[in-house]
């Protein structure tokens, strides 16, 4: 699988880049190595509150899957869409198996 991290609107610390390798650790056993899995960070307004947007785009299983949370911080931004993208393989793989 491929990981791509982009951060826009700020310079991204290795502490953070560490902790979305770590995370995304689980969806290497569920996908190929032709998985591309693209992680987008982006601070919105620096002066208030839940300014920290997280997007993931996986691509390669069977299609699609995209997720976009609004949090505090990145780390909990990046666990709910990676959350959200695990539960769209789940379901995809659901309905795959029920036909």
């Amino acid at each position: 699988m491929k990981l791509m991290i982009q951060a826009v609107n700020f310079d991204i610390a290795d502490k953070l880049n560490k902790y979305i390798e770590k995370k995304t650790r689980r969806f290497e056993k569920l996908l190929d190595e032709s998985a591309e899995l693209d992680i987008k960070l982006k601070v919105i307004k620096r002066e208030t509150n839940m300014n920290k947007e997280s997007q993931a785009t996986l691509r390669g299983f069977s299609g699609e899957f995209f997720a976009q949370k609004t949090a505090d911080t990145f780390e909990e931004g990046i666990d709910d869409i990676l959350d959200a993208v695990a539960r769209q393989i789940r379901r995809h793989k659901e309905k795959m198996q029920g036909k």
